[in-house]
């Protein structure tokens, strides 16, 4: 039983040293002091000044480097860096695929996201981001009939706006949800398939969004997203209860 505590006592300390490195480091990123590049104090100093153990230090450091914030050189030190998207994308995935209920919630968040960020490409675009946008939307026409082949055309045509928002943030918080938006546009393609004659309707919503970033309308083109995002909606309600009726 002693041995027991004994353990447990153990992971709670190394929890709570982990716990200081983490927020020690985010509290620099976030005033400033520290940067991508930036060498971090040695782990002797580290640990000194959290007043933890170095083996803690340590640890937590591997930890950091397996999602990509820090790069640990051997002989050298340990630097801060920026997290890849691709990393924090499969953390967002696995944390959130277990929560029954992630389909609305996450559903709620890409409209936040996307709909701001229309609004900013209206001011911001490029015209490199509007062909790009351009080539997304020609991919849904080619690709209408597939909702595999369309629900990575859907994704990327959204993507696209994001990107021309030019706001990193809106752009890394899309890229960290990338594995489960292109999985939402792959089941709403698919409610697509059994109804074909939204087919035309999903071209011409496109089309739509497309014409008023064109024409850089923001309310035009927030209320086109919206208008977009709300009949899918319904029409994946619709699609849910004829499933399941006997």
């Amino acid at each position: 039983m002693t041995s027991t505590i004994k353990i447990v006592r153990k992971a709670d300390d190394a929890k709570q040293g982990y716990d200081k490195v983490f927020q020690f480091l985010r509290e620099k990123l976030l005033d400033g002091s520290l940067r991508p590049g930036d060498l971090l104090l040695p782990e002797r100093e580290l640990a000194e000044h959290l007043e933890v153990s170095r083996p803690v230090v340590r640890e937590a450091l591997r930890a950091l480097a397996m999602i990509g914030v820090v790069e640990v050189r051997e002989r050298v030190g340990t630097f801060v860096r920026k997290p890849d998207a691709a990393i924090l994308s499969d953390i967002f995935a696995f944390t959130l695929a277990q929560d029954k209920g992630v389909i609305d919630d996450l559903m709620q968040a890409r409209i936040a996201i996307e709909c701001q960020a229309i609004r900013l490409a209206c001011k911001r675009i490029t015209p490199q981001d509007l062909e790009a946008v351009s080539e997304a939307l020609a991919h849904i026409r080619a690709t209408i009939d597939s909702p595999s082949h369309g629900g990575i055309a859907d994704f990327a045509f959204h993507s696209a706006i994001v990107r021309a928002s030019k706001s990193e943030t809106l752009i890394g918080l899309y890229s960290a949800m990338q594995p489960l938006l292109i999985k939402l546009h792959r089941e709403r393609r698919e409610v697509v398939d059994v109804e074909p004659d939204l087919k035309a309707q999903i071209i011409e919503d496109h089309r739509r969004i497309f014409h008023a970033l064109a024409e850089k309308d923001a309310e035009s083109a927030d209320r086109q997203l919206r208008d977009h995002f709300s009949i899918g909606d319904e029409r994946r309600y619709r699609a849910t209860i004829r499933t399941a009726l006997p």
